[in-house]
């Protein structure tokens, strides 16, 4: 089985946060970089949204899927109270 992960990215300034899902986090991770540096035509590219702060592994899609619209769905403040919970000091993680 493979995994999937939802994950939290930001900007260096840590001031904008982006929520996605994928089953390649480390893909994913240079795909938000590289349209940060080229044609910024996502959310995560024109935000600079590519420092890991916070990820959820999964063995099922679905869950996964679900997990990301429910984070998606949650103010600013509890989305940082689940990133604290884990990285209190929001270090860019490196996968």
């Amino acid at each position: 089985m493979q995994s999937s992960y939802v994950y939290i990215t930001t900007n260096l300034n840590k001031t904008v946060l982006y929520t996605g899902v994928t089953n390649n986090i480390k893909r994913r991770l240079y795909e938000h970089e590289t349209d940060s540096k080229t044609t910024k035509s996502t959310f995560a590219g024109k935000f600079n949204c590519y420092n890991l702060i916070y990820f959820e592994e999964f063995l099922d899609i679905n869950q996964a899927i679900y997990r990301e619209k429910e984070i998606k769905g949650w103010t600013r403040k509890k989305k940082i109270d689940l990133i604290d919970s884990i990285n209190k000091d929001w270090i860019f993680l490196e996968i």
